[in-house]
């Protein structure tokens, strides 16, 4: 119970919050399927819908004990992208796709300075900016790739191997940005201490697997060992400092050193993320105020994020060189491809706000960043993606 205006007034229960969630998500479904044809994606409709919900009828207070829940949808996803880190990932233009993760993760380093001075941020808040900038949310570029029939296309092969490994030193960037917010909070080592302890246990159960593979006949099939496995690594991600993302990722890693993908059940994964996954985003844009998006200085620091945003992946390709477009590589295709921050921004910026790296208006910020890059990125792509299917079909 609360008082508002002197009215008691009764917090919804909990099956009444399941319940305009659900409807929240099925008008979500509902919208997508009109505005996917002007390259709206899924993650902004369901952002839209949690901003309106969360500034009228339910508070995000309201969903925040389901949060736990809500985040099972992300981290199955990235015990997915563990899973996708196999040894010949990079045997198809392995140069190319280097470069391109480089320039992705170094150009935004540039920003750290203007943030720092004009802004005033701390090292920790400027670094999960670095963060989001350096992320690429390449999972909705390749939706609309598999739409456009352009997924086995050369651009879209290469964005493939691109989407696995670019986000890597990002979560690496998060990582730094979160401990380094929690050695600042606690004025101590800590956060260091954790730190370190986080990357021993890697080393050790990575040595385990190995040990595992040629000594233990049993592999982790089912269901439960594999939630097993995805809950344990997220947690001890979480506990170290390293993120529960990183270590739901470092999960999916072992997993597929113990047990060869073509014997994987992915079902149950799938499922977690067809679930979880919309209403997170939509627990997410119920975190955005009203009132943080009428402050002027959230919106400047957005606009300086977006064009660091743009330009970081414009430089991009350079990356891809004559012999790459001569192997039939469309470098704006990849270019528009890599502009999207889409999931891994959002989730990046939510975890930062849970861990009290980031304020309101920050987070406010970055969201808007997320925002109009996914959908700028998705319809320069979709143009570019049309135009380049006319120019193909005239030259027959």
């Amino acid at each position: 119970m609360h008082r508002r205006d002197g009215e008691s007034v009764q917090d919804p229960s909990l099956l009444t919050t399941l319940l305009v969630l659900m409807l929240g998500l099925a008008t979500a479904r509902l919208m997508e399927g009109p505005l996917s044809r002007w390259a709206i994606p899924a993650i902004v409709v369901e952002l839209g819908i949690g901003f309106l919900l969360g500034n009228t009828v339910l508070p995000y207070k309201a969903v925040a004990p389901l949060s736990g829940l809500t985040e099972l949808g992300v981290l199955s996803l990235f015990f997915q992208v563990g899973l996708e880190v196999r040894g010949d990932l990079l045997v198809s233009r392995r140069r190319t796709i280097l470069r391109l993760v480089a320039l992705s993760f170094l150009m935004p380093l540039l920003a750290y300075g203007p943030l720092v001075s004009w802004f005033a941020m701390k090292p920790a808040t400027a670094l999960l900016c670095l963060a989001c900038l350096s992320a690429t949310g390449t999972g909705v570029t390749l939706r609309l790739l598999a739409l456009r029939q352009a997924l086995q296309s050369p651009s879209g092969r290469l964005l493939v191997g691109v989407s696995v490994l670019d986000d890597l030193p990002a979560i690496a960037l998060l990582s730094l940005a979160i401990a380094t917010g929690a050695q600042s909070l606690s004025r101590g080592g800590s956060g260091w201490l954790s730190l370190m302890a986080g990357l021993g246990m890697a080393a050790l159960s990575y040595g385990m697997t190995s040990w595992w593979r040629h000594h233990r006949p049993e592999r982790p099939r089912g269901n439960l060992s594999v939630l097993m496995v995805l809950i344990g690594s997220a947690w001890v991600g979480e506990v170290s400092g390293l993120t529960s993302l990183l270590g739901a990722l470092w999960g999916g890693v072992l997993v597929n050193r113990l047990t060869p993908q073509e014997s994987q059940d992915a079902r149950l994964l799938e499922l977690l993320s067809d679930i979880f996954l919309p209403l997170y985003f939509i627990s997410v844009g119920m975190r955005v105020s009203a009132g943080s998006l009428l402050n002027g200085e959230a919106w400047l620091l957005a606009a300086v994020l977006l064009v660091a945003a743009l330009l970081s992946k414009l430089a991009c390709g350079l990356g891809v060189t004559a012999d790459d477009r001569s192997s039939g590589i469309d470098r704006w295709t990849v270019v528009y491809g890599l502009i999207p921050r889409g999931l891994p921004g959002l989730v990046f910026a939510s975890s930062a706000l849970n861990a009290g790296v980031i304020s309101d208006q920050q987070f406010s910020a970055l969201v808007i960043m997320v925002t109009v890059t996914t959908v700028l990125g998705l319809m320069l792509l979709e143009a570019r993606l049309l135009g380049s299917s006319a120019r193909a079909t005239a030259a027959k």
